[in-house]
Formats: structure tokens, C-alpha cells, sequence
């Protein structure tokens, strides 16, 4: 198969940023998803519906002619996020979840929340609203980096996903084959996004040659029995699995320093990737339904009605693109990409 149709694809998880940085990467995901949930980690986090709107109005404005494209809002929780704020946010229509940062598990994630029993309130609140949980999976502390996602499974999510049964939650970006395994056998009303590069790579490719930093993301890349785990999970057609890029863009040398961010640009090739990636096992056909049903559906949100056609035509990313004052490395910079989007 040489050429692919489908349904124009939306990213449940994206890093979008703020200012001169959104209007540098904003265009490459407008022209290939119809929505994204934007993530709320900025300086200073996004944690009222107020914000939300306006970093909303932000992203619109930064939008470039001629592309249609609808930001979905998510809070940020912290230890003192109110309860009411769920109401806000259900009100305003324009806020489609909340994401948990554990304090210190990424980049921005310092405000984020010290002990889950802290937010009790706030998640029984958002399971009768209705309001998606979108989780990021580490527990913190003096874990062993390979261990975090796993290790945060048995303490954290498991007894939250029982405590609220009702609650709709979302396990970003996962990483591991225990967690591909948790996600089948959870109860309805769980969720999983997956990444391009845990799906097309493993931990070999942060130090392949010396170290490669922009290689570096969090969740780090895993194993390999790990990769493959979460590829057939992608490509398996199961619904509980769909696409979000978790694309998280750092200027060069924000990357390149000795305390390099973690991240990695994918939105110059957002939907090219995951081609690639259901491609190695000849699984195209089940591209459609991972990158633009099971997420709306998820979401509770209709389906697109255009499509997008990709092409097998292997390109080059180039060195970097502008960002902002300085330069942004894109993944796969130099290096072949074996899909690309029809410009028609």
C-alpha cells in the first residue's frame, strides 16, 4: 500500500507552549489534526477555566490563515485545585479534562499534586461532571527511572480507578508492556495515549553513537520487549488505545545543556510517524480507527468528516526549524521519515 485515506486524525496530548514558541509549532500539528488536547504545563501552570479560555484565545489567534483547527483545554491540578472549578470548567465547554502531574515527574510539574488522597474532592467531583482525568503515569521519589511508570501503577492508579469507579481516566503516553497489560484488563472508562517514539524506539536510541538528547523524553523510552508490547497495542483495534503525539517542544539549548529538558518534537511529522510505525507490521489498516475514532469516541466528541491521505515517500526532516528566538530539533532530523501527508 503506497497511498492511505482517512479520517482527519485528532492528538490527545500535545505540548503547544506559549507565545512566539506557539506560533513557531502550532502549524505543523494544524495541518494534520482536526484537535488536540493541549497540555497545561506552562509558566505558570494552567489551572482555572479563566486561563484556560484565554491561552484558548491565545492559540487561536496564533493559528495561521487558512488552517481550521479547535485547541481542547485541559486544568492543571494542584494540591489546593477547588472543586467548583470542575463546574467552571463543564460550563465553559471548551475545557475536555484535567491532567495529573505528580510533583515533579516532568517539565513544569512542580505545582503539580503532592499526594493523589490530597484532590479526593476534585476527582469525585469530575467523575459525576463527567470531566476526563488525563494521568501521567510516574510515581516520584527516589525511583528507579525504568520503574516509575510501573511502580506508579500499583500505588497510585489502580486504587484510584477503584475508589472512583465513574471517573473516565486517561493514561498518557504509556511505556511499558505492564502497562499495555493494565490497560486491557482495567474496567471501563479507562484510557490509553501512545507516543511515536515509543513506538519506534527504545531506550538504545538515547545513546546510540554517545548521548542524544533529544532523544530524551519522560516517560523515558523503554526496553525493547517494551516497544513492541505498546506497538501491538496501537495496532491491536482496540479502543482503549489511540494516538496522542505527547509532541514537547525545547529549543536546542534548553536540549543540549547539562540539565537537557525532557521531550521530543514530533508535530512536523505528527501522523507520518504512526504510519510508519503501523507499516512495519502491516497494520495500516488499522491506522484510521487509532488516530482518529478511538480518541473522539473516548472523548465523548463526533468523528471528523474530512480526511487526510498520506503517501509512502520517504523525506527528510530538516536540521531544525525556527522556534521562537532560537532553533527547535525535530525527531528524526537528518534521518528518514517513510510517510508524508499529500499536500492536496
Amino acid at each position: 500500500m503506497n497511498t492511505l485515506t482517512i479520517t482527519r486524525p485528532d492528538d490527545w496530548h500535545l505540548h503547544l507552549r506559549d507565545g512566539a514558541e506557539l506560533a513557531a509549532v502550532l502549524p505543523f500539528t494544524a495541518q494534520r489534526f482536526a484537535r488536540a488536547i493541549v497540555m497545561p504545563n506552562l509558566k505558570p501552570p494552567v489551572t482555572t477555566t479563566a486561563a484556560a479560555l484565554a491561552y484558548r484565545d491565545r492559540i487561536l489567534a496564533a493559528l495561521p490563515a487558512g488552517l481550521h483547527f479547535e485547541p481542547l483545554m485541559t486544568l492543571y491540578l494542584t494540591d489546593n485545585t477547588d472543586p467548583d472549578e470542575i463546574d467552571r470548567a463543564m460550563a465553559s465547554g471548551q475545557v475536555s479534562g484535567c491532567k495529573l502531574y505528580p510533583a515533579g515527574a516532568t517539565t513544569n510539574s512542580a505545582a503539580g499534586v503532592t499526594d493523589i488522597r490530597r484532590i479526593d474532592a476534585v476527582l469525585e467531583r469530575m467523575a459525576e461532571r463527567g470531566m476526563v482525568l488525563q494521568v501521567h503515569g510516574e510515581l516520584t521519589g527516589d525511583v528507579d527511572i525504568f520503574e516509575r511508570e510501573v511502580r506508579f501503577i500499583e500505588a497510585v492508579l489502580e486504587p484510584t480507578v477503584q475508589r472512583f469507579p465513574k471517573l473516565r481516566i486517561v493514561f498518557e503516553h504509556i511505556t511499558t508492556a505492564a502497562a499495555v497489560s493494565y490497560v486491557h484488563s482495567a474496567r471501563q472508562g479507562v484510557g490509553a495515549t501512545l507516543t511515536p517514539q515509543h513506538l519506534l524506539h527504545n531506550r538504545n536510541a538515547i545513546f546510540a553513537g554517545g548521548i542524544r538528547p533529544h532523544y530524551y523524553c519522560l516517560p523515558i523510552l523503554k526496553t525493547e520487549a517494551d516497544r513492541e508490547a505498546l506497538l501491538d497495542a496501537a495496532t491491536s483495534g482496540n479502543p482503549r488505545f489511540f494516538l496522542g503525539t505527547d509532541s514537547a517542544p525545547h529549543s536546542q539549548t534548553a536540549k543540549e545543556t547539562s540539565c537537557g529538558c525532557a521531550g521530543m518534537f514530533s508535530a512536523h511529522a505528527g501522523i507520518e510517524l504512526y504510519a510508519e510505525a503501523f507499516d512495519t507490521v502491516g497494520r495500516l489498516n488499522r491506522l484510521e480507527g487509532f488516530a482518529a475514532h478511538f480518541g473522539a469516541d473516548f472523548y465523548r466528541l463526533p468523528r471528523n468528516q474530512d480526511t487526510l491521505t498520506l503517501i509512502k515517500d520517504n523525506w527528510s526532516p530538516p536540521p531544525s526549524y525556527a522556534y521562537g528566538s532560537g532553533k527547535i530539533i525535530p525527531m528524526r532530523a537528518n534521518e528518514s521519515i517513510q510517510w508524508r501527508v499529500s499536500p492536496s
